[in-house]
């Protein structure tokens, strides 16, 4: 049982995922922003590894993603600063990213790296279902990772079953068709989170975008096994010049 399967199996409501950029908003306020997140009771992280082209990144994402960039954060140095990470941190870790600088690197080699410094598991939201089925899913099995599909409101109940049997450790449930950051009315979305629940499936569902403060990770909760915040914990971050104690203020405001 993976590191993810094991929490769900112990906590299954109110689960809290908080993504932040990899070396943001110093290069190495990684580890440190990881470690108070669980100090502060995150359930999950899930570390976005930037990219200049992030499609399904809002604005502010992005522009985390351009800082780190900026700062010199790159695949390999992320490996570096993620090697001792599990000497401090023991909650499930997620790397978020994108293809391109991943094929770049080599895609059985970052795997293989990915798992060597504990990572628990992958979303690559530009990785297409037919390429992981017949070519990527195999080697990410390998390394023991976990996978997490997308699916949104548009998504069809036939494509939900799919990718839930395909997904290990969760389904992300992107409560809109936009980008990250923008404000959800969480009433407007109850309605598929319920349509997610009736479906019965296979894999626990937390729901992403949008999702910003008490008052949005509860109703997100409601019908869903937890929620993921990103833009708002980034906006937190943002000119902090102490991460620990800004990451732990946040955390106080959602849990």
């Amino acid at each position: 049982m993976s590191r993810i399967q094991e929490l769900f199996k112990k906590k299954n409501k109110q689960v809290l995922n908080v993504y932040v950029t990899a070396g943001y908003p110093q290069l190495n306020s990684t580890v440190p922003v990881m470690q108070a997140l669980e100090k502060s009771s995150a359930d999950l992280i899930e570390l976005g590894m930037p990219y200049s082209d992030p499609l399904a990144d809002g604005p502010v994402i992005q522009a985390s993603s351009t800082i780190a960039l900026q700062n010199g954060m790159t695949i390999k140095k992320l490996f570096e600063q993620l090697k001792e990470m599990r000497a401090s941190v023991q909650v499930p870790v997620i790397l978020m990213g994108y293809m391109n600088p991943i094929l770049q690197y080599g895609f059985d080699k970052f795997c293989a790296d990915a798992a060597a410094v504990g990572v628990d598991g992958l979303i690559l939201p530009d990785l297409p279902e037919f390429e992981f089925e017949n070519e990527y899913g195999s080697i990410i099995k390998k390394y023991k990772l976990d996978f997490i599909f997308l699916v949104t409101p548009e998504t069809t109940t036939e494509r939900i079953k799919r990718l839930d049997a395909l997904s290990t450790g969760f389904l992300y449930a992107v409560s809109s068709s936009s980008t990250t950051g923008k404000d959800q009315n969480m009433s407007g979305v109850s309605a598929y989170l319920q349509r997610l629940q009736e479906m019965k499936l296979k894999n626990p569902v937390l729901v992403g975008f949008g999702i910003k403060d008490k008052a949005s990770f509860e109703a997100a909760s409601e019908f869903a096994n937890g929620a993921i915040i990103g833009t708002a914990f980034i906006k937190a971050l943002e000119g902090a010049s102490d991460v620990a104690a800004a990451t732990e203020q946040f955390i106080r405001t959602v849990k």
